[in-house]
């Protein structure tokens, strides 16, 4: 066991797979272990290098051998899956996991504390009640489309449809009235649900001083300063808010050889809940510019004058993400850029 400098481990929920290999990359040891038995087997390994995918429970296994004195690694399951030989099986998956952490250029996930998961549930939980409202908006506005009641989409018009249902004098069916009435009480407790989130979210926001700095950047509110502070990595993972970008997701995907620059469509990797919000954020900046161009900045204006809005739209967004990675590298607030 002296010998062992590199293990990984194939995570799972009740039998976890682990490789170790010494040195020189020869094998050392292959054990299955129960949930149970990791710890107290790490316990007494000396130590060294602890690899696991970037999955679920990573971040907690990574934090409780570090505990017992590891270096703990995650590595992105796309830079894992080259390493895995013909028949892919638990063995053969902590093998290439021990294999692929001992590359000198491999990137890994940075591990997130226990504050910072919890910080991330907010946001997860918002998200989930968000997309759960939209569902039943989309099915009261269906059914009531189909009795000739025709309403706006948009959840600024989601009390119509409430109106509708609870209104004795409508001409809807009497059996389909109790069902539509209990989707109409799901919405609203939804609408409250998400309101003490949003609350929530704009109290943590002032709260934190890097989302407060954050929100000084045009397009980005409370809800995004703060899932920018709990999903995000640290900036001194990246270079320069290039790299922060092209993480996003919001830079074109290469298909390049023999000297010959092909680029397509973005790459949409990363974390795509950050993606997604700064672009909400940079199709509201481009919709003002659009409508009042006299208060858009010289480059988006110029911008929305040559391409099309929905590329302008990314284009802002990936600045926007440059920005957001200025802020949290180097500190300050947003500053306009000055008029030419």
């Amino acid at each position: 066991m002296s010998e062992v400098s590199t293990v990984g481990i194939d995570l799972a929920k009740s039998v976890f797979q682990v490789h170790g290999a010494d040195a020189s990359g020869g094998v050392v040891f292959r054990k299955k272990l129960r949930r149970d038995q990791v710890l107290p087997f790490f316990s007494t390994l000396p130590r060294c290098i602890v690899a696991m995918e970037a999955c679920a429970s990573a971040h907690y296994w990574a934090r409780e051998l570090a505990a017992v004195g590891h270096e703990t690694r995650l590595i992105s399951p796309a830079y894992v899956k080259p390493f895995v030989k013909r028949q892919k099986n638990d063995m053969a998956d902590a093998e290439a996991i021990c294999e692929a952490v001992q590359r000198p250029t491999m990137r890994f996930v940075q591990g997130k504390s226990a504050e910072a998961q919890a910080s991330a549930v907010v946001f997860r939980t918002r998200d989930l009640l968000v997309r759960q409202r939209t569902q039943l908006i989309n099915a009261l506005r269906g059914h009531l489309n189909e009795f000739g009641y025709i309403v706006r989409q948009g959840v600024g018009h989601v009390g119509k449809l409430v109106e509708i249902v609870a209104d004795p004098a409508s001409d809807l069916p009497a059996v389909a009235r109790p069902v539509l009435a209990v989707v109409a009480q799901g919405l609203q407790a939804l609408q409250e649900q998400i309101a003490l989130l949003d609350r929530e979210n704009a109290s943590r926001a002032k709260a934190d001083a890097v989302a407060k700095r954050l929100m000084t950047i045009p397009g980005v509110g409370p809800v995004t300063a703060t899932a920018l502070v709990a999903l995000a990595p640290a900036a001194s993972t990246f270079r320069r808010g290039r790299d922060f970008a092209a993480w996003l997701g919001l830079v074109p995907r290469q298909h390049s050889s023999g000297g010959k620059e092909r680029l397509g469509r973005t790459t949409k990797m990363g974390e795509r809940s950050l993606r997604r919000l700064l672009i909400l954020g940079a199709s509201s900046a481009t919709k003002v510019a659009a409508r009042k161009p006299e208060k858009a900045t010289a480059w988006l204006a110029g911008m929305l004058a040559r391409k099309p809005r929905m590329l302008v739209t990314v284009a802002f967004a990936n600045k926007m993400a440059r920005i957001v990675w200025a802020l949290m590298a180097h500190g300050g607030t947003y500053r306009a850029p000055a008029a030419a």
